[in-house]
């Protein structure tokens, strides 16, 4: 696997030259993402979602050739299913509204900073790291929470969100529970950075860790998904 597939691939669609370049070069700054184009139009970003694999946009609502939540719907309806983070001057909660259902997944107010982009991208990848089946509506809500409440600016230092993710979805695998050792294991990492990740999930309240007594030594403890 290399190591651009190992990242969440983010095009930024911007009719502003200087302004692209901009949030191209912030979303390269966020730790497990890789802004892999910008284009300038609603017709440059069809063009390239179909030839390029994308999973995430970040989206300006004003494109010169449309408006971006039209962009938005005609990729859905073609099939297209990148998230959306819309990038927008307008504060009109019927457009908020409308882009639900359309798959924006975070709004970003213009003019905005490095780390309000770098906030909305962490919360992103830690509600992709919450994908897969949920085991009741306790866990729904959280990952829904995940992009709305507040949360870290960003991940401890160190720490990338694909490697979340895989950790992530490794102990919701496991329903009872794994030890760093296993974790390390099956997502192919070290022992000890496996502990990190998993502690950064019980620091965040997504997981919980409770000591396994064997027949000799010290317990080892083993983390369970919440």
């Amino acid at each position: 696997m290399s190591e651009l597939d190992r990242t969440i691939r983010v095009l930024v669609v911007e009719d502003d030259p200087v302004a692209a370049d901009a949030h191209a070069l912030y979303v390269g700054r966020v730790p497990g993402f890789t802004a892999v184009g910008k284009v300038h139009s609603a017709a440059q970003a069809r063009r390239f979602l179909d030839r390029n694999p994308v999973d995430l946009l970040l989206l300006d609502l004003h494109l010169p050739d449309g408006h971006g939540l039209s962009l938005a719907r005609s990729l859905r309806a073609a099939g297209h299913q990148a998230d959306v983070v819309a990038v927008t001057s307008a504060r009109d909660l019927a457009v908020v509204r409308e882009g639900v259902s359309l798959g924006v997944v975070q709004y970003v107010l213009k003019p905005f900073t490095f780390a309000t982009l770098r906030d909305r991208l962490v919360r992103y990848a830690e509600y992709r790291a919450t994908s897969g089946e949920a085991s009741g509506q306790d866990e729904v809500d959280r990952a829904i929470a995940t992009l709305r409440s507040p949360a870290p600016a960003a991940l401890p230092k160190g720490l990338s969100a694909p490697t979340l993710e895989r950790v992530t979805h490794t102990l919701r695998e496991a329903p009872e529970g794994l030890t760093a050792a296993a974790a390390a294991e099956t997502v192919g990492i070290s022992r000890i950075t496996a502990r990190r990740y998993l502690e950064h999930l019980v620091d965040s309240g997504r997981a919980v860790r409770s000591p396994q007594y064997g027949q000799v030594g010290r317990p080892e403890l083993v983390y369970t998904w919440k």
